[in-house]
């Protein structure tokens, strides 16, 4: 006699509180499976760096774009509404390369290490899996992201974000929120000329489409990665990596980009001692601290800064940039304070970071004027 008997299993049914909550994440437009977050990384031939967020709450990607105040103001707030995995496992896959890390407080991972083999200039695809903590190589997510191993060009040029490219009015609280809030990664602009600039940049003396290695530092919190990322793609800046500032929650979105400046100085360090080699161009702007940093980067790192360009947007702190642009110049580098791109463009013909018979190069999306 077989005792087997077939049983019949049923679906879970939600309760009441999980269908709520299953329409709050629909409205919302988020989930709440795990998300490993991988961000562009970057590396030399010899040495990788790749980091990322886990998330257990996170929004899903934007699809569409539209000019309109509540939409806009909507997408801006679901960047914040994240939750993040402090303290499990993840591992890192390239090629043979496999290692293993543990992510930090905040569900930040960062994966750093020397190369057995030499690995050619190009981009590159890597994965990250966040592991259970009870079963063994049980994989709960894996995240996609892109590392970029620069060629070993000429220079490198290291930009801020907000009011360097982007205008974004980080001198004024009101109007930084109201352009943050109501404005989307297709309807910000750039600053007239900027791409022009960059573009130019990027091209110089290399061959093959080689483009000389970009990488753009802000105080702007890793939330608006996908947001930055965008509205770099959107407006044709050049391909470069993103460093960005530690995450937050909804209820500090009014401090966005209100982070403390000496990270900052920290990432651009760690930039400048993973390319020994390599000579560095920085380009910032006078409404805060890049002045300061800049000017510090330049004393902490002699004969590695070629030249600091500065857009001019803030009159009240003309006198302190001035006495910062001092002790550049004292130091034997060149420096641009400039009002419009146009004269940072001739600023660097002029020096020779762009070959004179470069031509300008278009921008994909209509810039606004200097403001």
């Amino acid at each position: 006699m077989n005792n087997n008997t077939n049983k019949t299993v049923f679906p879970h049914k939600p309760s009441f509180i999980e269908g709520v909550y299953d329409k709050i994440l629909k409205v919302f437009r988020l989930t709440n499976d795990p998300v490993v977050k991988v961000y562009h990384g970057y590396g030399s031939a010899t040495s990788i760096i790749v980091f990322g967020h886990v998330f257990s709450l996170s929004p899903l990607p934007r699809k569409r774009y539209r000019k309109n105040f509540w939409t806009n103001t909507f997408a801006l707030l679901r960047s914040f509404m994240i939750k993040r995995i402090p303290n499990v496992k993840v591992r890192f896959r390239f090629n043979s390369i496999v290692l293993e890390s543990t992510t930090a407080d905040d569900g930040f991972f960062r994966f750093e290490w020397k190369c057995v083999t030499v690995v050619p200039p190009g981009l590159y695809t890597v994965e990250v899996d966040y592991l259970s903590s009870k079963i063994e190589d049980l994989v709960l997510s894996t995240g996609q992201g892109t590392i970029i191993i620069a060629h070993p060009n000429q220079y490198a040029y290291i930009s801020d974000i907000d009011d360097t490219f982007l205008i974004s009015h980080s001198s004024n609280l009101r109007k930084r929120l109201y352009v943050l809030f109501t404005k989307n990664a297709h309807s910000r602009k750039p600053f007239e000329g900027v791409v022009n600039h960059y573009q130019l940049l990027a091209k110089a003396y290399t061959e093959n489409n080689n483009q000389n290695p970009f990488f753009y530092v802000s105080s702007s919190e890793w939330n608006l990665y996908d947001f930055i990322k965008e509205f770099c793609r959107k407006n044709g800046m050049p391909e470069g990596v993103f460093l960005l500032s530690q995450i937050k929650r909804l209820n500090e979105v009014w401090k966005t980009g209100a982070t403390k400046h000496s990270t900052k100085f920290m990432r651009i360090a760690r930039i400048l001692e993973g390319f020994p080699k390599q000579k560095f161009i920085l380009l910032g702007d006078d409404s805060q601290q890049d002045p300061v940093i800049y000017a510090r980067i330049v004393e902490h790192f002699p004969g590695r800064i070629v030249c600091v360009y500065l857009r001019h947007v803030y009159e009240k702190n003309l006198h302190n940039v001035n006495e910062e642009i001092k002790k550049i110049e004292v130091a034997g580098v060149q420096w641009c304070h400039f009002t419009s791109s146009k004269e940072a463009i001739e600023h660097s013909y002029k020096i020779g970071l762009i070959p004179k018979d470069s031509e300008m190069v278009q921008a994909t999306a209509p810039a606004a004027k200097n403001l």
